[in-house]
Formats: structure tokens, sequence, C-alpha cells
């Protein structure tokens, strides 16, 4: 015949296993839970490089940047308004044929001639969708991606 405490688990046991996993928790959740604003900021920093080198791609074949009013949805459609490119590629400058919005759903801001980069300014207004802002509220400026912290 077994004893009573022979079998499981005592409860004194039981506590320190919990204790255990609020420790681990308590140090790993708070690593991870910053992780997915950090990759929102990753991926403007991504899409404006790209759109970058969208623009410079139109530049080189038409010899001028859209204008603001043209926006980036020059890099997908050929401009019929203001100064019409006549070396536009066909397909456009952008792979999949669409402007994404930045990873918070508001569009990216275009200007050109930029007022920060003679060519042109590309913004993301962050986590917030409002001018200005400190962390991820933080804007994210085509001039500035290599000046940010933590890039």
């Amino acid at each position: 015949m077994k004893k009573w405490n022979e079998d499981g688990f005592t409860l004194i046991e039981l506590m320190v296993v919990v204790i255990i996993l609020g420790i681990l928790a308590g140090l790993v959740i708070p690593k991870i839970v910053g992780k997915p604003e950090e990759a929102r900021r990753v991926k403007a920093k991504i899409q404006i490089q790209n759109f970058k080198k969208a623009l410079r791609l139109f530049y080189l074949d038409n010899g001028f940047y859209p204008s603001t009013e043209q926006g980036l949805k020059a890099l997908i459609e050929k401009p019929t308004t203001g100064r019409i490119p006549k070396h536009y590629r066909e397909g456009g400058y952008l792979e999949g044929h669409k402007i994404p919005k930045d990873p918070w759903g508001n569009p990216y801001i275009y200007i050109s001639p930029g007022v920060h980069d003679k060519d042109f300014d590309i913004i993301s207004l962050g986590a917030d969708g409002e001018e200005g802002g400190e962390g991820n509220d933080a804007d994210i400026e085509s001039w500035n991606l290599d000046k940010e912290e933590g890039s």
C-alpha cells in the first residue's frame, strides 16, 4: 500500500513551480511586448527606402521627380496632370502596383521638391498619426532614417 505523500506533488512544490514561472514571465514578457512597435517602425523605414529607390528610378527615366500633387501614385500610374513623363516605365516603379500605407494604416506624406532634402521628403507620422511625437509616436522621415535612434 502506497502512502499519500509518495504520489503527485506537494503544495510547496507546486508553489515553487508557480513562483519560478512568475519570475520567468516577469523577465520575458517586457522584452516581447515592445517588439511589435519596433517592427512597425522598421517596416516604415524599409517602405520609405523602397519609395526612395523607386523615385530615383523615375528620375533616371524622366529627368524629374513627381510633383507633390502627383504624389507617390506616380510610381504606379503614369501621371496625366502636371509635368508628364515621356519615358515612363511600363508597369510603373513599385512592385505590387499599389502604394502601401504606413504600418499604422496612414498614408505617407510626399513633398517634392522637399523641405529638408532638395529632391523630395517622405514622412510617416508614426503610431499616433500626428506630426511630432516621441518614441513610437515619433515621425519617421526620409532625411533622418540613419539618424534615428536604434538604426
